[in-house]
């Protein structure tokens, strides 16, 4: 049988397997932080993030449109849905809250995890269990999610997209604070 720390150790030294390839520099802190204990170490994570993408049933290659971990001005916005006009699918704009998955050695050091996330504002929380391992799954709560272009023809007027680029990057600053707030619980 596969300990714990044979399989922190291997999962540890794999490459980047994101689409983006590489870490989030907003939770690369707290992932290293919560890769020293002994009981923990991390599967995946995003510091959240800004996406514009097509509706689609699943993820395929060139589904973004629009994909960043930063907080966005309007004009980019903008000139990103203008470049989409030929597009003829409905696009999504997103907020996406920052993510984080665990393993952990044992149940009692998950719960203890699990309660100093959530004290730290990370309220979409809970413990899973998948191919015999312990998996925390932390997630904060700020999240937007709207079809903002249809066939090529924008759903939103700019003022709209001005209140909406504002509001996302309010959500992604607060998902950031949470982030250094556990890693100052832990």
């Amino acid at each position: 049988m596969i300990t714990f720390e044979r399989r922190k150790q291997d999962c540890l030294k794999k490459d980047d397997k994101s689409s983006i390839g590489s870490w989030d520099k907003h939770i690369l802190a707290l992932c290293e932080k919560i890769n020293k204990k002994a009981d923990f170490y991390t599967l995946s994570s995003c510091s959240g993030r800004i996406v514009l993408l097509k509706n689609l049933d699943k993820k395929q290659p060139g589904m973004f449109i629009l994909r960043t971990h930063e907080k966005i001005k309007v004009d980019e916005l903008i000139r990103v849905l203008k470049q989409a006009e030929k597009t003829r699918e409905t696009l999504i704009f997103k907020q996406e809250p920052p993510i984080l998955h665990v393993c952990c050695a044992d149940i009692e050091s998950a719960e203890n995890l699990l309660n100093k996330s959530r004290e730290s504002g990370w309220k979409n929380s809970g413990i899973m269990s998948t191919r015999g391992r312990i998996v925390l799954e932390l997630r904060s709560t700020e999240y937007l999610a709207l079809p903002i272009m249809e066939k090529g023809k924008l759903l939103v007027n700019e003022e709209f997209l001005k209140i909406l680029v504002r509001e996302s990057n309010i959500r992604i600053e607060k998902g950031w604070e949470k982030i250094k707030k556990m890693s100052n619980n832990i």
